[in-house]
């Protein structure tokens, strides 16, 4: 029996985590696999029950739980008290130390235009530290106003954090076209991405059979959409790389089919990497492919964990099959031009999985 974790999140998060799950659940019972889904407290309506978007036993459940499926939420729509604060789901990834953000990106049918055909790129981003402050601190935001006129941000680099992340992005390239591009803005901010450059260098000498290049990250932005075959597997600070992955997403279809896992040595959340979505909640139109994607992702490094189950890398290929199989038959939702409901494109997916 495998149980996972579910958390549906605000907006559209419920709809397109109900697709997932429907999903994953058949594909795993055509492996063999029995699946339990234990739906915890969080977002909005866990506001109203336990006071706070994160209650404690909700993080209690997750702890035994080898892995779980985040939906999008909406903090910004939560009331004042709560805005301003780490997100519920950042809150999450910092408890866990999920530092590995991981975000491939590639057309998946020819019947979904995309403005970069040709790109097939995974994002290995470090989830930790960087630019982004309220990561980077054991407590606050990390983000200073000694003024009302002025605003100071700290970054922050460490070694060790930017070693494992490399391990990640050169290991990953082995599975796949063996390049590794750094992406980084050393000529500028030369000790902390210089850091962060230098170490990946360091990393990338332990595997030899894997070619590395270093870009500034506005030339490799520009380069991604000019030259997308140039790239197998970019790795990248914090900021640069949500946005790279952003820019990624959405020059392979459409963010809404961008999926993602944040992932640590013993934990991994599968995370759709587009947003909630309020205006269009509860309409039966949100695009399920990137959470659908997330979920595959999850039972694929769960399969690659020591102990980890060989069936769930069989259902997690059969999800993105059938996934594909129904973007080939033109069944799309209005996102990329198709006209297909949410839970019209899911019972086509369930329909490919059989």
């Amino acid at each position: 029996m495998l149980t996972l974790g579910v958390l549906l999140g605000d907006g559209i998060g419920p709809e397109i985590v109900d697709s997932a799950t429907r999903v994953a659940e058949r594909a795993l019972a055509s492996v063999s696999v029995e699946v339990q889904w234990r739906e915890l407290p969080f977002g909005l309506e866990a506001i109203g029950e336990f006071g706070t978007p994160l209650p404690e036993p909700t993080l209690a459940d997750l702890d035994g739980l080898p892995g779980w499926i985040l939906g999008p939420h909406d903090n910004a729509g939560y009331p004042q008290q709560f805005r301003g604060m780490l997100s519920p789901g950042g809150a999450i990834r910092k408890r866990f130390n999920l530092f590995a953000n991981i975000r491939p990106a590639r057309a998946l049918s020819a019947s979904v235009s995309a403005a970069c055909p040709d790109l097939d790129v995974v994002i290995v981003r470090e989830n930790t530290e960087g630019f982004y402050a309220d990561r980077n601190m054991y407590d606050g935001a990390g983000e200073f106003m000694p003024t009302p006129d002025v605003a100071l941000a700290v970054a922050v680099f460490t070694r060790s954090a930017c070693e494992r992340i490399a391990h990640q992005a050169f290991q990953l390239a082995t599975t796949r076209r063996r390049s590794v591009t750094i992406a980084h803005k050393a000529n500028v901010l030369a000790k902390t991405t210089g850091l962060f450059r230098d170490v990946c260098l360091t990393v990338s000498e332990g595997y030899p059979d894997v070619e590395v290049h270093g870009e500034h990250i506005d030339a490799l932005a520009a380069r991604l959409v000019s030259h997308p075959r140039d790239f197998d597997v970019i790795v990248a600070e914090n900021m640069f790389g949500d946005i790279l992955s952003d820019l990624a997403g959405q020059l392979s279809g459409s963010l809404g089919m961008a999926p993602s896992i944040n992932a640590s040595h013993t934990h991994a959340m599968a995370q759709a990497a587009h947003g909630s979505a309020p205006d269009i909640a509860g309409r039966d139109i949100a695009n399920p492919v990137a959470m659908i994607l997330s979920t595959a992702m999850l039972l694929r490094w769960l399969a690659a964990r020591e102990r980890g189950v060989p069936a769930l890398g069989a259902a997690a290929d059969r999800i993105e099959d059938a996934t594909r199989w129904t973007l080939d038959a033109g069944v799309g939702t209005a996102d990329i031009g198709g006209t297909a409901s949410t839970s019209a494109f899911t019972e086509q997916v369930l329909s490919a999985l059989r």
